[in-house]
């Protein structure tokens, strides 16, 4: 949406005055400072679900839905699909505060919109009435919001937008393009994030998924035999799983390994005999590890996904997305590799046999 200038509010939201939000508010502790945090910044159009008001933008223009966003100023938006995450990494802070008082490592979310200033009461009455801890926007009226994101040092951005999540993986950000909740969403844990990834272009590079796009199966199965002592190269997410890891050690080292609030996962479709142990030797290599590994061997996520009910799934294929979603998990589309430059076949269904996604 064009605008001349965008604003950055970091200071405290006034929130309502009822006990419930004076509890909270007496509650609070200072932000931390971006240089010290992980930082998530969300779209509003993630975070809150503003579909309406998207539809009179577009159909209408910039008037229309300013006078709209005015009119309806003090009725808060219903959830989105980046809303069970923000309140999930609320969940790990709360614990992180209590073992580490005076420590800044803890998540910090910006909320991002390209909406104009005159918009963001509606958004403050909505983080109010569902009572977030989100203090920094940044209102870009427009503007690409890259500048600021780097600014805030992101470790990850969550977008509606396609091609501003490009643009920031562009510039070696982390990002991924989020979709509107399937109708019956489902339930995932208030008390432990849980975040899945896929390999190849999210954690590790493309590198393995040229040689299978351009050769076929039989080819990168040789491919990755003659190579599996040879580490591969970091794909765009590899740092956002290196943030949650060294907030997991945190817990461990006060001997909450059972009880971590924290859960990571590799979800590939890599098969563990023919291909497992490069992924598992460069994930080794990096220091780091997930809490659980699953090699589908080509068979379809969803399922797996359905069964370990994570807050957000990151993967680089559109028909991993889309599968993942049906079956109610909210997922996320990683822009990266070759696979945004070739036609992506749709795996059969339920056929483990159907290789056509062998190297994720």
């Amino acid at each position: 949406m064009p605008a001349s200038a965008a604003i950055t509010l970091t200071s405290s939201l006034k929130r309502p005055l009822g006990s419930d939000a004076l509890a909270i508010s007496s509650a609070r502790t200072p932000d931390p400072k971006p240089q010290n945090a992980i930082t998530i910044a969300v779209s509003s159009r993630v975070l809150f679900n503003m579909d309406k008001e998207q539809q009179i933008y577009e159909q209408k223009g910039m008037e229309d839905y300013l006078k709209y966003q005015i009119e309806h100023e003090m009725e808060p938006f219903a959830p989105g699909p980046a809303f069970p995450f923000v309140k999930a990494l609320e969940a790990v802070n709360t614990r992180l505060r209590e073992l580490y008082p005076e420590s800044e490592e803890l998540f910090d979310v910006v909320l991002m919109t390209n909406s104009h200033a005159h918009a963001g009461l509606r958004l403050i009455n909505t983080i109010n009435h569902h009572q977030l801890f989100i203090e920094r926007f940044c209102m870009t009226g427009g503007n690409s919001p890259i500048g600021y994101l780097k600014a805030y040092h992101t470790n990850l951005y969550l977008s509606a937008d396609p091609m501003k999540v490009r643009e920031a993986l562009e510039e070696g950000i982390a990002a991924a393009t989020m979709f509107n909740p399937p109708e019956k969403r489902t339930e995932v844990s208030e008390t432990q994030l849980r975040v899945a990834f896929d390999g190849d272009a999210v954690l590790f590079s493309d590198e393995s998924e040229r040689i299978f796009k351009a050769h076929g199966l039989d080819k990168f199965f040789e491919h990755e035999k003659t190579h599996e002592n040879t580490l591969l190269d970091h794909g765009p997410l590899k740092g956002f799983l290196e943030s949650l890891g060294k907030l997991q050690k945190k817990f461990y080292a006060k001997d909450q390994r059972l009880d971590c609030p924290i859960r990571t996962y590799l979800v590939t479709a890599r098969s563990a005999a023919s291909s497992g142990t490069r992924a598992l030797k460069t994930l080794r290599s990096w220091g780091l590890e997930t809490d659980e590994a699953l090699f589908l061997a080509g068979a379809p996520k969803g399922p797996m996904l359905e069964k370990i009910r994570p807050h957000i799934f990151f993967d680089d294929q559109m028909f991993h997305v889309e599968g993942a979603t049906q079956l109610g998990t909210v997922a996320a589309h990683v822009p990266y590799g070759v696979a945004q430059k070739l036609p992506q076949q749709k795996p059969a269904k339920e056929n483990t046999k159907d290789f056509s996604a062998a190297t994720k």
